[in-house]
């Protein structure tokens, strides 16, 4: 066998224990109940060593050194080196015990999590939440010291591989800047307008999640290979070729839980689209996560709000609730899905006013990370960014910084990849339209098919054989472009006025 067979046999295996991990924390977030967490913890903590001790197996550099000689690979096996030796290259600078700690510590953070943002109460999860804080400090500054990153870039590498906090201080500083002139300008747009007719409920869940199935359908959702439920935070998970997508609903508000379930599916369209042939190899993986978030946000903010999309669904959400009356209207709803408001929420901000919910999300982990901030300072520190950034000010806990679980669960460095993530939906979907004619006016008969096969030949089925910069490039022309993304909210939010 081959030094590259080798490698792509370890990965091959090292991929079915990461799908039953994948089921497992899917599990633990939908169904599991509370008895079962310390167990399950310890269960999920001996699956990760196991896990990890495979990914710093002393033959790996061997194998890659002999493979990486071999004149015979072609371009698909050379990135799936790469990616190998990335991936040996972080996962050996922490040791096994590290690994276990940080996963029973992250079990044991979210569940606390639960039940201290329904009794919207940080105090009571202080002293997990800084358990893993702590842990998380010594990941990053292990694996900073290997990849010559500071603490903070080297988690964000995890996520965003090539990633650097430098640059997307830029990017941020330009956002915040422009985003609060823009957001007065959305608003008296908004304010110049007829008052939106009330759309009342109750609108039942089982009628709410046959609404959701239907769009994911619409989409090209496969129901063979995945599935959706209901859990505390909305998120896509599960395992290959087995996806599982949740949401949660809210009987006095359909639209929310709808759109969740749009944004999963935009998720889940990437993952079931991945090249089969390279499924349980590093290369066959998404790119980084602010490609996988531009997926999500590609098909919720740029197809789904558009109003070729209201177009087509206001009268199947009239059909699914039994509405009638000017609220249903294809028009009010297109309004009340690009309705501009200061809220407190992320996971319910519209697109002009969420990219300040990350700049502050990001800005605070950076700086907690970095010991520049105190982790019990963390609830008014959330106030005085709120206030800045959007105007308002959370009125407790839940609604502040108890609202996300990607702290709690180990996700540091994950929040940027949301505002990069917009910023490369609008130039993916711009280029989308521009190459595919039938784009738009097929999302506005229900065919998302022009869309899906773009998405699949550019994004999806490239997986991870381009850099991210390389696949955005190559898709639409240049790197990322933040003007795309202003473009794009002018049109939608000003000139629509």
């Amino acid at each position: 066998m081959t030094a590259y067979a080798e490698l792509a046999a370890h990965f091959g295996r090292i991929s079915a224990l990461s799908n039953a991990l994948g089921v497992l924390h899917w599990d633990h977030a939908a169904v599991m109940p509370k008895g079962a967490a310390e167990t399950r913890a310890e269960s999920v903590a001996q699956l990760e060593v196991l896990k990890h001790g495979m990914l710093v197996d002393a033959r790996l550099g061997d194998w890659l050194d002999e493979a990486e000689a071999d004149d015979g690979l072609g371009a698909w096996e050379r990135a799936n080196l790469r990616e190998i030796r990335r991936i040996w290259t972080v996962e050996t600078a922490l040791p096994s015990d590290l690994v276990a700690a940080s996963s029973k510590a992250t079990s044991a953070c979210e569940m606390a999590w639960r039940q201290a943002r329904a009794d919207s109460d940080f105090k009571s999860l202080l002293p997990l939440l800084t358990q893993v804080l702590v842990l998380q400090r010594e990941i990053g500054r292990a694996k900073g010291e290997k990849l010559g990153l500071s603490p903070y870039d080297a988690l964000l590498n995890d996520y965003e591989p090539g990633g650097r906090s430098a640059a997307i201080d830029v990017a941020f500083d330009d956002l915040a800047s422009f985003l609060p002139g823009f957001t007065e300008e959305a608003l008296a747009a908004q304010a110049r307008r007829p008052a939106l007719p009330a759309l009342d409920g109750p609108f039942p869940v089982e009628k709410q999640r046959a609404l959701g199935l239907r769009m994911m359908e619409a989409l090209g959702f496969d129901f063979a290979r995945g599935r959706l439920d209901v859990s505390t935070h909305p998120f896509c998970g599960g395992a290959d070729n087995d996806v599982r997508i949740t949401t949660r609903y809210d009987e006095a508000d359909f639209t929310s839980a709808l759109m969740g379930v749009l944004h999963e599916t935009g998720h889940a369209l990437y993952e079931q689209g991945r090249p089969q042939a390279y499924m349980s190899q590093p290369v066959g993986a998404a790119r980084g996560m602010s490609l996988h978030e531009s997926q999500s946000l590609l098909v919720e903010m740029q197809a789904c709000r558009s109003r070729e999309f209201i177009g087509f669904a206001a009268p199947l959400m009239r059909e699914a609730f039994g509405g009638s009356g000017p609220a249903w209207a294809p028009e009010a709803m297109w309004r009340r899905y690009t309705r501009v408001a200061r809220g407190f929420i992320r996971v319910d901000a519209d697109e002009v006013t969420y990219p300040a919910h990350v700049i502050l999300r990001y800005r605070l982990e950076k700086a907690l990370i970095a010991g520049e901030a105190n982790l019990a300072d963390l609830p008014a520190l959330w106030a005085d960014g709120m206030r800045e950034l959007l105007g308002v000010t959370p009125p407790d806990d839940a609604r502040g910084c108890l609202q996300d679980i990607h702290w709690p669960s180990g996700g540091w460095g994950y929040f940027p990849t949301y505002t990069l993530g917009a910023m490369t939906a609008a130039q993916l979907f711009d280029a989308t339209t521009r190459a595919e004619a039938d784009a738009l006016p097929g999302i506005a008969r229900g065919d998302f098919r022009p869309l899906l096969a773009w998405l699949r030949e550019n994004v999806h089925e490239q997986a991870s054989l381009l850099t991210t910069d390389e696949l955005l490039t190559r898709a639409t022309g240049r790197p990322l472009d933040a003007g795309v993304f202003k473009a794009h909210l002018a049109r939608r939010y000003l000139d629509a006025a």
